[in-house]
């Protein structure tokens, strides 16, 4: 078994360079800090989830999983950055937005939840204010923040940090020696941390251990999860000649091209282990796209492989590879995604659930909106009262 921190690797030699990173850090930290840089709060809920580490912690399909719970009570919006994506400002996704003009990841979501609001802008308060404004037909109920930990600009309801449990944060190092986005203490901006990617055999003291490491004040609250595959799906099923996956266990014994391009495949490798597969893993870089010479590649590697034999990638990586040019017909018809959900450990699912909802309720527009008439009928009888309809989180 895995244990915390066994992805992290320090650069000795490059910590002087952190030093200077983390001292340009701190100072724009500061500058927010002391409101010459302002955080903007909105009238709609707004749920962050980020980290402040380089490389994948989860952020996606935890996102996914603030979808699930939410969108058949209120109406969703998703609002990322957008990264690599061939456009700029702001831009409102419909089913038919190609991937390039607003990124894997918002292209993912868009085609995984067709009927919710998928947006991309780099300055998250005019995405939010484009989405939020009246009479623009959207009826935006709550706003979900994809990898926005470090953009203080907005000031959300419910920030989420996430943590890697193979790279905890408390034992990495800043850029460029480790992969620090931030100094650990920027954890205590969190409202809810989540340690990710955990084993799901882990005992009762290693969750002790771990919750005592990371020193969170009692306003947050730690919770840990682990993630469940469905079973692998056609990334081309109109493919002749597919063969039909309805488990997750067909895979076994099978030769298996383990195709990424993410930034952390590790833990993906060591779960397809115990399949008892034959795994050739193929890593390309976070967010990589693929070339001629890179599909090339995947057909001869494919093409030597013996039989039986399957490649799998990321659901991040199909929306790649969808339209990526040469792939041949082979890889085409054993080409499979597989779909993750992530699962709240150590019986504390309903509880953050019911945060969430509870934040999103008593926070929404209609409460809101009540909650300032009755502040301006007090107001207007007792002479008293100071109208602000912002409910804090921390003191739910």
């Amino acid at each position: 078994m895995r244990v915390e921190g066994d992805f992290i690797t320090i650069n000795k030699k490059l910590l002087p360079f952190s030093w200077f990173y983390g001292l340009g850090v701190g100072v724009r930290n500061l500058l927010f800090e002391m409101g010459m840089l302002k955080s903007r709060s909105f009238d709609v809920p707004v749920i962050s989830v980020g980290n402040i580490t380089v490389g994948g912690t989860g952020k996606t399909p935890h996102v996914e999983y603030l979808i699930r719970l939410l969108k058949s009570k209120v109406r969703v919006a998703v609002l990322s950055r957008g990264y690599k994506r061939k456009s700029s400002g702001f831009v409102l996704s419909d089913k038919d937005t190609p991937m390039r003009m607003i990124g894997d990841e918002p292209y993912q979501i868009k085609q995984k939840f067709p009927d919710i609001t998928v947006a991309v802008d780099k300055k998250r308060t005019r995405g939010i204010s484009k989405l939020t404004e009246e009479d623009n037909g959207l009826d935006v109920d709550v706003v979900l923040l994809d990898d926005a930990f470090q953009h203080r600009y907005v000031k959300p309801g419910i920030n989420i940090l996430l943590v890697d449990y193979h790279r905890l944060v408390i034992y990495d190092r800043l850029l460029p020696a480790g992969r620090l986005r931030e100094p650990v203490r920027a954890k205590d901006r969190a409202d809810i941390v989540i340690v990710t990617k955990c084993p799901k055999d882990l005992k009762p003291m290693e969750f002790r251990v771990i919750t005592k490491a990371m020193k969170l004040y009692p306003y947050q609250q730690l919770y840990f999860s682990t993630h469940d595959y469905d079973a692998p799906k056609a990334v081309f099923p109109d493919m002749a000649g597919q063969e039909q996956l309805s488990e997750l266990k067909a895979i076994r014994s099978k030769n298996i091209l383990l195709l990424t391009g993410i930034a952390s495949p590790e833990q993906l490798m060591h779960d397809m282990q115990e399949y008892e597969s034959q795994i050739t893993p193929m890593t390309f870089g976070d967010h990589h796209n693929f070339k001629r010479k890179d599909i090339e590649a995947i057909n001869e590697t494919f093409a030597q492989m013996q039989e039986p034999k399957m490649i799998l990638t990321t659901e991040k990586d199909a929306t790649r590879l969808t339209v990526a040019e040469g792939l041949s017909d082979d890889v085409k018809k054993n080409l499979y995604t597989l779909p993750m959900r992530i699962v709240i450990m150590q019986g504390q699912e309903e509880e953050f659930n019911n945060k969430i909802l509870g934040y999103v309720h008593k926070n929404s527009r209609n409460s809101i909106l009540a909650k300032r008439k009755d502040d301006n009928k007090s107001h207007n009888g007792n002479r008293s009262g100071n109208g602000s309809g912002t409910i804090s989180f921390r003191n739910n």
